[in-house]
């Protein structure tokens, strides 16, 4: 409770107020793409942020690229972000800092 989820595309937030094609879940921070066009290919940065807490977290950026092949894995691309080692948390309380997204 209390996190808020950000994604950044190119380094510019990432507005999706009118976009039917991205989405962002404010539970899981997961941002999910349909029908990835050649204007989606670029870098993705997932930033977390807690206003209880007074901080953010951002994590590398992670690059989407299409494939020339037109083959596609199971789950390829993935885009996947892990924050640093340390986290700080309230006793008793849950803690997960991970921004997954898998686009067909």
């Amino acid at each position: 409770p209390g996190l808020s989820y950000t994604w950044l595309f190119n380094n510019h937030t990432l507005y999706l107020g009118e976009d039917s094609r991205r989405f962002v879940s404010q539970a899981t921070g997961n941002l999910y793409l349909a029908k990835v066009e050649p204007w989606d290919v670029g870098n993705y940065t997932c930033a977390v942020s807690s206003a209880e807490a007074q901080r953010r977290v951002w994590g590398p950026p992670t690059a989407l690229t299409l494939r020339g092949d037109g083959v596609m894995g199971e789950y390829e691309p993935k885009i996947e972000v892990r924050f640093p080692e340390t986290t700080y948390a309230a006793r008793g309380s849950s803690v997960t800092l991970e921004c997954f997204a898998l686009g067909k």
